[in-house]
This record gives C-alpha cells, sequence and structure tokens, in this order.
C-alpha cells in the first residue's frame, strides 16, 4: 500500500469571534473583575486537573497502552480527581512500542483523535495510509476499520481525545489527518492594543486549527493547539455553563492560573476551569522557552469561540 504525507487539511476556519474585540473577551485589562474574596470552591481546583503519570496504564486496540489525564464525570463536582468530563469521555496519553501494531478495530458510537508528541509511525483506514510524527492530528470517525503502527526506534506517543458520537449523527467515510507544522496561524477577527503582534487573541494565545465540527467532530467543537511565548500570558476570563474547555500541556512548563490559585503545570497533566461564569483562568508563561497546548472545548449551552 502506498504511504501517503500526512498533508495539512485545506480547510477555512471561521474567524475569531469572542465577546470581546480583537480576539479578547474583554475590551481591556480594566474590564476584567478579579475576585475581591477568595472563593471556597477555589480550594477544590485539584480536582479539575490531571496527570497520566498519575493513572494506572489500561490496554485499548490491543497494543496501545493508554493512561488516563481526564476522565468522565462532572464539571462543578468531580467524584473523583481529573474525573470532569461530560462532553467527552476521556483525554488519555497513548504509548505505542516500536514494532507493535494496534489490533483493527472499528469504534462504535465514538470517535477518536489522536495527536502525535514524539516518535514514527503510520495509520491504514479506508484504503489510506498516512505517517504519524510529532504534531501529526487524527481523526478516527465511528465505523471506519483502522489500525496504527509504529515504524520507529522510540516510543509513538499521542494525546488521545475520545468523544461519544449522539443518536442522528453521520460520521464521516474516512480518517481526516492534519500536519499541524503546516498550519498557519489563526488571525483576529479586529485588530487590538492589547494582543501580542503575531498572537490570535486573549493577549498571547497563538492558535493553529487541528480539527472543528466541519471536519467531522461529534461533540466536541475545536480542536487546536495554543503556543504561548516566554514571558506572556493569557488574558483572564471565565467561562460559562456549558462550555467544557481543556487545557493540554504538550511542551514547556508554565502556570495554571485558577480563580485565586496557581499551579505548575508540566507536559502530561491537563485541566479544565469550573465553567461558573465566575473563576477567571489564565495560563502564564514565566520561563525563556515557548509552552504549547493541546486544547479542546464543547460549548452546549454557551457560545465562545478561543
Amino acid at each position: 500500500m502506498r504511504l501517503l504525507p500526512a498533508a495539512a487539511q485545506t480547510i477555512v476556519h471561521p474567524p475569531v469571534k469572542t465577546n470581546g474585540s480583537g480576539g479578547n473577551t474583554y475590551d481591556g485589562p480594566e474590564f476584567i473583575r478579579y475576585a475581591a474574596t477568595r472563593d471556597t470552591q477555589d480550594r477544590r481546583i485539584d480536582l479539575f486537573m490531571g496527570d497520566w503519570r498519575e493513572s494506572m496504564p489500561r490496554h485499548e486496540h490491543g497494543s496501545l497502552v493508554l493512561r488516563d489525564v481526564l476522565t468522565r464525570g462532572d464539571n462543578f463536582t468531580p467524584p473523583q480527581k481529573g474525573a470532569v468530563l461530560q462532553s467527552a469521555n476521556f483525554l488519555a496519553y497513548g504509548r505505542l512500542q516500536p514494532n507493535d501494531s494496534t489490533t483493527p478495530a472499528k469504534l462504535e458510537g465514538e470517535q477518536e483523535i489522536y495527536y502525535v508528541l514524539g516518535g514514527s509511525g503510520e495509520i491504514t483506514a479506508g484504503g489510506r495510509t498516512a505517517a504519524l510524527r510529532e504534531d501529526t492530528g487524527v481523526l478516527i470517525p465511528a465505523g471506519l476499520e483502522f489500525s496504527m503502527k509504529n515504524t520507529g526506534t522510540e516510543d509513538l506517543t499521542m494525546y488521545v481525545i475520545n468523544e461519544p458520537v449522539p443518536e442522528g449523527f453521520a460520521p464521516r467515510k474516512d480518517m481526516i489527518v492534519t500536519d499541524e507544522k503546516t498550519v498557519p496561524i489563526r488571525t483576529p477577527l479586529l485588530a487590538s492594543p492589547y494582543t501580542i503582534p503575531g498572537a490570535s487573541g486573549h493577549w498571547a494565545h497563538i492558535v493553529r486549527d487541528l480539527f472543528s465540527r466541519t471536519d467531522g467532530l461529534a461533540t466536541i467543537g475545536d480542536i487546536i493547539t495554543v503556543t504561548i511565548n516566554p514571558l506572556s500570558m493569557g488574558e483572564p476570563h471565565p467561562h460559562q455553563p456549558g462550555h467544557e474547555e481543556i487545557w493540554a500541556d504538550i511542551s514547556g512548563t508554565s502556570l495554571a492560573f485558577l480563580g485565586t490559585e496557581l499551579r505548575v503545570q508540566n507536559p502530561g497533566m491537563a485541566y479544565m476551569l469550573r465553567p461558573d461564569g465566575q473563576m477567571l483562568h489564565s495560563n502564564i508563561n514565566s520561563g525563556d522557552t515557548p509552552v504549547k497546548f493541546l486544547w479542546f472545548s464543547t460549548s452546549t449551552g454557551y457560545s465562545a469561540k478561543k
């Protein structure tokens, strides 16, 4: 079978639309409302964070080893650490050892998105084989048989996002592959004096699109990468009920600013902001190298875009 490159899809995504101008939630820093007193719920913020190193390994599709980062639970009162997802099923860290292959499988009632962190391999689905390498994203729709192989000498590692397929949803008939390295930076709808030149909004977020609902996502609205350059921070802002937003660290160490708390976030860790319309969040890069995140969200009761 001929090996096809994992070329970026030529997808036209809609421009950024937020409550404020220029891709920012607020029209200026003076409008940001910081909490005057400590919210007692802030002390529970660690329940909204997960790290794959703290979970037990499990197998999927034969040889693919998964360790959960975030799992299904409750956006407001997680029953256990990291159990915060209500729209997605799980976010996991995946590893396929050298020379290993997954067994041919079909996803029923669910879809999976793979974002490669390291190593090399290939994925075959629907008569097409595509290369897997760092920063490659793959959407495997429900009902399509596929398999994955590690063709390198190091572990093939990835983030795995699993989403349910609602009744009546018509999945794609083919897999879609995006090479994030070739995706242009998203351009803000309007210019803003508060957005760093070259950023896409929220002061410092450099956004590249991977997949959206128009590409075949079922319950998740968008999957993107967000880069924050050294000595920069995103605009603090809240999220309304029904807005499930996940920040998974790909590379670099940063500070997660959640309500009145700060947490160190390393690669392999992810968090979700409590969507109560009150708790602010931001990502602060206090280091000397860029920090990069895999970001995905679903808005079920509130219209918002990064």
